[in-house]
């Protein structure tokens, strides 16, 4: 099973072409770019590094995709993605995430469903890798 996390997650990993449109849309809306990389993406993990700085005054897509292309080189074997911050007033957060690099290896996850009182159902989910690996060696 694949990791399914941000925008775009259902499709095959994108192109360099389909990533220079997305980063188009982006910076026609005034967007801020910028890049993480990180060895567990379970969707509850919010601690991924960045790579650089945020982008905010790079209106150039191929010089983002260059910036892309250098963290994926450096970071190969990790999930790297890139996200949009919307800086407008009354909106302030991230509007957009996808991701642009996937390990050869992707983690796994274990759910345990239980039952809760009032016929609730809760959800948990494992990294398998958290468990038997160390960080910076997961994927």
């Amino acid at each position: 099973m694949r990791i399914t996390q941000g925008t775009f997650s259902f499709l095959p990993v994108l192109t360099d072409t389909q990533i220079t449109a997305q980063i188009e849309y982006c910076l026609a809306r005034g967007w801020a770019v910028f890049i993480e990389y990180a060895d567990d993406a379970h969707q509850r993990n919010t601690s991924w590094e960045m790579y650089g700085n945020p982008m905010c005054d790079l209106d150039d897509q191929v010089r983002i995709l260059m910036e892309i292309n250098n963290c994926r080189r450096t970071f190969a074997n990790r999930y790297v993605r890139v996200k949009a911050f919307d800086p407008a007033h009354g909106t302030g957060s991230v509007v957009m995430s996808f991701l642009v690099n996937r390990p050869e290896h992707e983690s796994r996850f274990r759910l345990i469903r239980t039952e809760e009182p009032d016929r609730s159902m809760r959800d948990a989910a494992f990294s398998h890798a958290v468990h038997r690996e160390p960080e910076g060696a997961r994927c």
